[in-house]
């Protein structure tokens, strides 16, 4: 029964609270606790006003300390058999409080911080001071003699996040090592309290938001200019620019629908004309070579560069030159806007 294993808890001499495992212990029976603070032989016993439960199950009892030694006593559910019973020096077992009035006091790079010291055993606590910029992942601790703790090495461009508790000594005062809850949390930035670490962000004025905003659209335009002229040169060289058929022949289009026969039988003359300026450079050669031999020839008019046949040249009638270009002779030269054309009865040229 002396194996039992409670949790004894004195909070800062003011109130008791144990607690057992009702399941393990007790195998879900519901039990009943007594305590009581007198010594001596008549001792008077108190029933728990004040249950804790589990799952509808006695597992602990809270009350008030009235002196430095307890008694306690499970019994069954109607009070008639001690399960079990235990006697304890209550200032063992103290969980302190709080540290109350916390003060932070900054000079350059050092912070000291302080709080009012206990009225009962103040000898047995100490103080221990936690922080951690927004850049820590860890909080990082400080601990000295209870009621004031120094640290050093704080960059002033950061924000801190800080909290203080107390801790019960032990074994030189309790049995159990108790620390109390934590302060809450402060945020300091270079001795200035802050609501939080977020608020340590200057904020900008709106005169450098739109200027900052404008050079960013400027900087954004002339980057998709450049861009763009890179891509039209790079597409230029891959991808060339195919002319497009309608324009050198509009009249194919617009006037024949397309038709090309149609344009063909009534534009002959522009196909000669096109034929004759692109005609091979082969061809173009052997004319010249016959121009340079007929240097030496006499010169003829200007009918008569251009067309030149016997018949023509014997009769100066007008009517037997048009006759005489409409039917040639046979095996006939004509020369025409410098070249020799070679024509025989099955040909004709029309003017």
């Amino acid at each position: 029964k002396d194996a039992i294993n409670m949790t004894i808890i004195n909070f800062n001499t003011e109130k008791m609270q144990i607690t057992w495992a009702t399941r393990e212990l007790f195998h879900n029976q519901n039990v009943s606790f007594f305590y009581t603070f007198s010594e001596g032989k008549h001792k008077v016993w108190k029933p728990c006003t004040t249950y804790l439960l589990d799952q509808n199950y006695n597992s602990g009892c809270l009350f008030k300390t009235e002196g430095p030694t307890l008694a306690i006593s499970v019994r069954n559910s109607n009070g008639s058999e001690e399960l079990f019973s235990k006697k304890l020096k209550v200032d063992f077992y103290i969980k302190p409080s709080p540290p109350e009035n916390v003060t932070f006091f900054w000079e350059e790079d050092t912070v000291t911080v302080s709080c009012n010291k206990p009225k009962r055993s103040a000898h047995c606590l100490r103080l221990e001071l936690q922080y951690k910029s927004k850049f820590d992942k860890e909080w990082q601790s400080r601990t000295a003699k209870c009621c004031s703790v120094r640290e050093q090495g704080f960059d002033s461009r950061k924000c801190y996040s800080f909290r203080v508790r107390l801790n019960r000594r032990a074994p030189q005062c309790n049995i159990v090592y108790y620390s109390s809850d934590w302060e809450a949390e402060t945020f300091w930035m270079n001795g200035t309290l802050l609501d939080s670490c977020d608020d340590d962000v200057t904020p900008h004025s709106e005169t450098e938001i739109v200027l900052s905003c404008s050079l960013a659209i400027l900087l954004m335009m002339l980057i998709l200019s450049i861009l763009l002229c890179k891509w039209q040169r790079v597409r230029m060289s891959v991808l060339p620019a195919i002319p497009d058929p309608k324009y050198p022949f509009a009249d194919l289009f617009n006037d024949h629908n397309g038709n090309l026969q149609e344009w063909l039988d009534k534009n002959d003359h522009v196909v000669l004309q096109t034929e004759l300026e692109y005609e091979e450079p082969e061809s173009i050669t052997e004319a010249e070579s016959q121009q340079e031999d007929g240097k030496n020839s006499e010169k003829l008019g200007p009918l008569e560069k251009i067309f030149t046949f016997p018949g023509a040249a014997e009769n100066n009638d007008s009517k037997a030159a048009e006759i005489a270009c409409l039917i040639p002779a046979s095996s006939t030269t004509a020369p025409f806007a410098g070249f020799s054309i070679l024509m025989n009865d099955d040909m004709y040229v029309m003017l």
